[in-house]
């Protein structure tokens, strides 16, 4: 919580000058029709305000863009179509493409079948060892985190690594860097321990983890993901669910980390108080939809 109070508080510091700055320029135009209006009662005064709160304040556009300038994204095999000439052939709508149309300009794509965050699997690479190789390199960035179905899989299976300390083990080694997490599905009908059940409660432990960490999201895919665009394993996706996800999941990076364009000051207002939202405790505040 500590670092992303260090970076709200320029942005209160740039707000308050704004404000401070309009008030004063208000202040020295009204104060010479102040003085020669004192015998009216103060009817400049009043004529100042009521202007001001007639002034309609204008909406804060949409972001068209995210913050994020780079991403490494880790994945398992739900997403080893999203840059696969074989499933996508059209490489502009693979995800690298779809993420610098919102803005990003590189993308570490690290995917791989059967990926999970603790076990490995024929050798290959974990997701805290892809992460930990790429902060060792100093990497200085957003993450897309696609993982969740194998760990609840290794987990209905015996493991003793459970959900949390799975999430718990990626934060440690992302810190403070911006994250956001794609949550899981599979449909009914599925192979031994990728059941729904455990899905969800994989997607339930990763909202409860954004408590503890301010700059995560979860992007909630499973509210999204049609049935039509999974093959018959009910776990991945057609050439078309490809698409599709590959999409929504660079826009859904837009709503996480939302590039802000400087508006006019009554907006920059509007803009910081709905960029911290001070909701009740318990709410889901980090998850994207």
């Amino acid at each position: 919580m500590a670092t992303a109070m260090r970076w709200m508080v320029p942005i209160r510091l740039i707000v308050l000058s704004l404000v401070s700055a309009t008030l004063l320029s208000a202040c020295g135009t009204g104060s010479s029709s102040r003085s020669s209006s004192s015998d009216s009662g103060g009817a400049s005064t009043f004529t100042v305000i009521r202007a001001a709160s007639s002034t309609p304040i204008k909406r804060v556009p949409a972001p068209t863009h995210t913050s994020c300038r780079s991403v490494v994204y880790i994945g398992d095999s739900t997403s080893d179509g999203e840059a696969s000439a074989e499933y996508v052939p059209n490489a502009k709508l693979r995800e690298p493409a779809q993420l610098l149309k919102v803005g990003v300009k590189t993308t570490h794509m690290q995917v791989s079948g059967a990926r999970s965050i603790h076990e490995i699997f024929k050798n290959i690479p974990n997701a805290a060892m892809v992460a930990r190789k790429e902060v060792a390199a100093g990497y200085h960035g957003c993450w897309i985190l696609a993982l969740g179905t194998n760990e609840a899989a290794d987990v209905a299976a015996g493991s003793t690594f459970g959900l949390r300390a799975r999430i718990a083990t990626m934060m440690s080694i992302i810190g403070d860097h911006p994250v956001m997490w794609i949550n899981a599905i599979t449909l009914p009908g599925t192979p031994q321990y990728y059941g729904e059940a455990g899905m969800r409660q994989w997607d339930d432990d990763l909202v409860a983890a954004c408590s503890k960490h301010p700059t995560m999201r979860v992007y909630d895919w499973a509210a999204h993901a049609k049935p039509s665009w999974f093959i018959s394993d009910h776990i991945h996706y057609t050439p078309q669910g490809y698409i599709q996800r590959t999409r929504l999941i660079a826009h859904a990076l837009i709503k996480a980390f939302p590039r802000i364009q400087p508006p006019s000051v009554p907006a920059i207002i509007r803009a910081f108080v709905e960029a911290f939202p001070r909701n009740p405790p318990g709410t889901a505040t980090c998850l994207v939809r």
